[in-house]
């Protein structure tokens, strides 16, 4: 395969992803080198390949194959597994920030976007500082939101966001209380 046909590839896989190529190319390499190996105008290492591959969820194998398919499936297909790695690595809030329930696999989005937020929400609500408990209360309240939809319905995670959204309410009263009486906490 030459320069340009990986250039392709890898900027489709890119761009499907809906990443800008400094997003992409990290610590690792910079933009500039990016644009060269996306226009084909630089030969990457195997190195950089192996990084390319991992930060675009592409493997190896198939980015280097003769039989390279672009497919409207293939944005679907990386959202959700994009998504099952960020929440694999607990990276709930970057998650949240970057994939959306839609396409094919909203059902699927809906169910993994639900768990990130019920994490989040429980990372947030151990906090005494009521800007971290009024996040809890967000992402409480939007755990609860997608786990009502979909055919992956939850009733056991819209109950544990309902506790959340509880325990951080009576937290976020006492915090208010405790400022009133002229009581810092």
């Amino acid at each position: 395969m030459d320069n340009a046909e990986l250039g392709k590839r890898l900027k489709t896989a890119r761009l499907s992803k809906k990443m800008t190529q400094s997003e992409v190319a990290g610590n690792f390499i910079t933009r500039n080198m990016l644009s060269l190996i996306e226009s084909g105008s630089a030969t990457p290492s195997m190195k950089t390949l192996e990084y390319l591959s991992g930060v675009l969820d592409i493997p190896m194998d198939k980015l280097l194959s003769d039989s390279w398919e672009e497919s409207t499936e293939i944005p679907d297909f990386q959202a959700l597994r994009s998504a099952k790695k960020l929440l694999s690595e607990q990276k709930y809030i970057q998650l949240l920030d970057s994939i959306k329930a839609e396409g094919m696999f909203q059902d699927e989005l809906h169910a993994i976007r639900s768990i990130a937020h019920l994490e989040a929400a429980g990372m947030l609500a151990e906090s005494d500082q009521a800007e971290q408990l009024q996040k809890a209360l967000h992402h409480a309240r939007s755990a609860a939101e997608e786990a009502a939809e979909g055919i992956y319905a939850n009733q056991a995670r819209i109950a544990q966001a309902n506790q959340i959204i509880a325990e951080s309410a009576q937290s976020l009263s006492s915090y208010y209380s405790s400022l009133a009486k002229g009581k810092n906490i």
